[in-house]
């Protein structure tokens, strides 16, 4: 992390994540242009999304004051079962195990890591959605997934 501010300006858009292979880029934005369409939308979904539940989210972690329990209940709640029951749809009506196509996006990324995150702050988040549940399980299986999951340095969200 003390590298980042040196490294961010060989980033595209300034930020993470990039995947680079051999000094190539690559994306996980689908296989069509339809697909990318797709994984655009759900990208732009979960930024709405967090829009929904920033205030608890800050309360949560510690950045500002609040009652943490009721804004769990009365914005984090709201906004995880109008969230997690779309994606849950969207999972069953692709049959794939994925959200879009036939391969993990940046779409599955988002998810995954949003329900492991609030996991560990609201411990039980996603028990309610099995799919999400399943879906997670799925991505995080992904063996390379898996393997850098198992080495990373811990990040409290």
């Amino acid at each position: 992390m003390e590298d980042w501010p040196k490294h961010k300006a060989e980033m595209p858009y300034g930020q993470v994540p990039v995947l680079e292979v051999d000094g190539e880029q690559f994306g996980y934005a689908g296989e069509t242009e339809i697909e990318a369409a797709q994984v655009d939308m759900i990208g732009d979904l979960f930024q709405d999304y967090f829009n929904e539940y920033r205030e608890y989210f800050t309360v949560a972690v510690g950045f500002t004051q609040g009652d943490k329990e009721f804004l769990f209940n009365s914005v984090m709640v709201p906004a995880r079962n109008k969230m997690l029951r779309y994606l849950s749809n969207i999972l069953r009506s692709n049959g794939t195990g994925f959200l879009v196509g036939n391969s993990v996006t940046y779409a599955d990324l988002l998810l995954s890591i949003h329900t492991a995150g609030m996991e560990g702050i609201a411990p039980g988040f996603s028990n309610d959605f099995p799919r999400i549940l399943e879906h997670r399980e799925r991505i995080e299986s992904i063996p390379q997934l898996k393997e850098y999951l198992a080495h990373r340095p811990f990040a409290p969200f």
